[in-house]
């Protein structure tokens, strides 16, 4: 293995930020024989970032830090593994040392972890200068999680398979979201655990997701894991209604939940939207824009 003096140390550290992720539509259709489930899922990243530094060191192992927030311990933390499968993969023994400056809410269906993990990847990419393809690292990132593939893909995906089998999705309109948690953390290996299906399903019998208007958006909007999500936590249907009482255009639960996104035409609207639920409620909101 290479050692760190044989590492271009030019750049050492680096601040990038680790965008969050919506489900604008999530289709399951049955379950492998392995346990995985078939999904179809049209995916978006959001301007709500977390910020990591990463900092190449002379001392050896890799080391994650959070202030305020009690993370996943040494090899069960997801960017501590993304940067080991990245080092083994390169074949290099060097030290990492992060540090994630949290701003995307934990366990909210909005991909924090996976998008933590697939900036590790693409940054120490760079700083190594390993010149490795987005395809390899993709590859790298499915051996973490099925969503980290779509964070190193970077843009709109139709995901399919287990979510790792990525296609770019046509220009969406241009709308901005309210993204809202009441604090409620839901466990996605539960919510699907709970529906209970049994074979992988037929891609080919599900409409493409062919959207060029806002009102195409609306219409597509869709979460096969919502019926168990809202059957358990009905505060979170009440939350879709307020959204459009706030002249959403079109409401849906990301991912497993618990956050909601409303859709409306301008951030401007959004953010008003956020400041009378400010003043109702104490639930976590933020307008964003897509990426």
């Amino acid at each position: 293995m290479k050692i760190l003096s044989q590492v271009n140390m030019m750049h050492n550290q680096i601040r990038v930020n680790s965008p969050a992720k919506i489900n604008l539509c999530l289709h399951v259709l049955g379950r492998y024989e392995n346990g995985y489930h078939a999904l179809a899922m049209a995916m978006q990243r959001v301007d709500l970032c977390d910020q990591v530094d990463i900092r190449i060191t002379r001392a050896k192992g890799v080391t994650v830090h959070c202030d305020g927030l009690a993370l996943a311990p040494g090899e069960d933390n997801i960017a501590v593994r993304a940067a080991h499968v990245l080092l083994a993969d390169a074949r290099l023994d060097v030290g990492i040392e992060i540090q994630i400056d949290k701003r995307i809410p934990v366990a909210a269906g909005l991909g924090g972890g996976s998008s933590n993990a697939a900036t590790v990847l693409l940054a120490l990419n760079a700083m190594l200068e390993l010149n490795m393809t987005n395809q390899r690292l993709q590859q790298l990132g499915a051996q973490l999680g099925a969503d980290v593939p779509f964070f190193v893909f970077q843009r709109p995906a139709w995901a399919t398979g287990t979510g790792t089998d990525l296609a770019p999705l046509p220009p969406l309109p241009d709308v901005a979201y309210l993204l809202v948690n009441p604090g409620i953390s839901v466990s996605t290996a539960e919510v699907y655990q709970s529906l209970q299906l049994t074979k992988g399903g037929e891609l080919a019998n599900l409409p493409r997701f062919s959207v060029v208007t806002k009102e195409d958006l609306c219409a597509a909007l869709h979460n096969d894991l919502e019926r168990v999500t809202l059957k358990r936590h009905p505060l979170l249907q009440q939350i879709k209604q307020r959204l459009l009482q706030l002249g959403a255009r079109g409401a849906l639960m990301s991912g497993s939940g618990a956050t909601l996104f409303g859709v409306f035409d301008a951030l401007g609207q959004a953010q008003s939207a956020a400041d009378i639920l400010a003043a109702e409620t104490d639930w976590w909101t933020c307008p964003v824009s897509p990426l």
